[in-house]
């Protein structure tokens, strides 16, 4: 993990007090190394990225915080398959597709399936709901490009 800027710091310890947590040096380095990847890691993963050099912290603390920051909406938790607890830097409203044979998560963004849920639900009139999020999980396997099958 390299180190961060002080403009990004001081920007994730305004998300941090935006959402109402303690600033603490713990806590910013948790939250700038799952910022820094691009993946879906779990706490372990986390851990082996803080540890180097930040040798007092303890992997209990890499597990309560990551979980702090998902309660707080800084990162979602992520279902998986593999039964590991994953989390996702980005917040923003997203589906994934869980690649069984090869453990990766996919990112995807479909605003049209979201809107179609969304009339779905309407249309329906299942009430007492207010849909704040929707996130279709899709499972499959990671297969090569020539051998692709496509449902219509």
């Amino acid at each position: 993990m390299t180190e961060a800027p002080k403009h990004q710091l001081s920007q994730l310890a305004l998300q941090l007090q935006e959402s109402g947590l303690k600033v603490t040096q713990q806590r910013l380095v948790i939250l700038q190394a799952i910022k820094e990847r691009a993946d879906h890691p779990w706490v372990e993963q986390i851990y082996e990225d803080i540890v180097a050099a930040n040798p007092t912290i303890s992997l209990a603390t890499v597990y309560k915080t990551l979980e702090t920051l998902a309660e707080h909406g800084l990162i979602k938790r992520v279902a998986s398959t593999d039964g590991q607890k994953r989390y996702d830097p980005k917040v923003e409203n997203h589906g994934h597709i869980n690649c069984l044979n090869t453990r990766e998560i996919i990112d995807y963004y479909d605003q049209e399936l979201h809107a179609l849920i969304y009339e779905f639900f309407k249309k329906k009139k299942v009430g007492n709901l207010k849909i704040k999020n929707i996130s279709v999980e899709i499972n499959a396997d990671k297969i090569d490009q020539d051998r692709a099958v496509y449902i219509k």
